[in-house]
C-alpha cells in the first residue's frame, strides 16, 4: 500500500477546510488529523500553534493560503502560471479575499471568542459587518458576468471566497440573497470537490 503523501493537521471548522477542499479539487489522497490550534500535536509542527499545517513527507508547511498556493502550483491546476500577468491578476483577487472579506470575519471572530474577554471590543463587530457588506459589493463588481473570479475557470481565489462564505453563514453575517454573487455562491457549493470535502470533514469530526 502506498503511503499517503499529504497529511492535513487542523480542525475542519477552521481554515484547514481550505486545504481539505483544495486536495479534493486536485484529487490528491490525504490523511486528516483534526487537531485544534495550540494543541501539543500542532505545536510540535508549528511553534506558533496555528492551523492548518500540511505535512508532505518530512516537510512541513503552514498558513492556508501558502499551502493552497503550493498545492495548486505543484499540480498545475486551479491557478495561473507563476510569473504571468494572469497570475498577477489572480494574486490580486486572492489578496482582496484575504484582506477585505476574511479580514472582516477574522476581526469579528477575534472580538467574539479568540481574544481574552478583557481585550475584546464587541462594538467593533458592527464595523466588521459594514466592511463585509462593502466587500460583497466589491466582489460583485470583480465577478462581473463571469462564472468565476478569474473567468471561465475555478481558481484559488474562488476557493478562498467560497470558504469565507461558509464562515460568514456560521457567523451570521449577511450574504447576498439574490443576484450574481448569490448564484456564484450556489455554484461553489454544488462543486463535487466541495461536497466531498464537507463529507470528509464531517466524518473526521464524528470520529474525533
Amino acid at each position: 500500500m502506498t503511503a499517503t503523501p499529504y497529511t492535513v493537521i487542523g480542525h475542519p471548522q477552521s481554515r484547514a477546510m481550505r486545504v481539505i477542499w483544495m486536495l479534493e479539487e486536485l484529487g490528491e489522497p490525504y490523511e486528516l488529523q483534526p487537531f485544534r490550534p495550540q494543541s501539543d500535536e500542532v505545536r510540535a509542527l508549528n511553534p506558533l500553534g496555528k492551523i492548518p499545517v500540511l505535512k508532505e513527507g518530512e516537510a512541513v508547511l503552514t498558513d492556508s493560503v501558502a499551502i493552497c498556493t503550493y498545492l495548486a502550483d505543484r499540480n498545475g491546476r486551479l491557478t495561473a502560471q507563476a510569473g504571468t500577468l494572469a497570475r498577477a491578476r489572480q494574486d490580486a483577487l486572492t489578496q482582496f479575499v484575504v484582506d477585505e472579506v476574511e479580514g472582516a470575519l477574522w476581526t469579528a471572530a477575534k472580538n467574539s471568542f479568540i481574544h481574552p474577554e478583557e481585550l475584546r471590543v464587541p462594538e467593533i463587530k458592527k464595523v466588521c459587518r459594514a466592511e463585509f457588506a462593502k466587500a460583497m459589493e466589491r466582489a460583485t463588481l470583480l465577478l462581473g458576468d463571469r462564472p468565476w473570479l478569474s473567468g471561465d475557470d475555478f481558481t484559488l481565489p474562488d476557493l478562498l471566497l467560497g470558504h469565507c462564505a461558509g464562515w460568514a453563514r456560521a457567523a451570521k453575517f449577511d450574504l447576498p440573497a439574490d443576484g450574481p454573487l448569490a448564484e456564484y455562491f450556489a455554484r461553489v457549493t454544488r462543486r463535487p470537490a466541495f461536497l466531498a470535502a464537507m463529507k470528509r470533514a464531517a466524518t473526521a469530526l464524528e470520529s474525533a
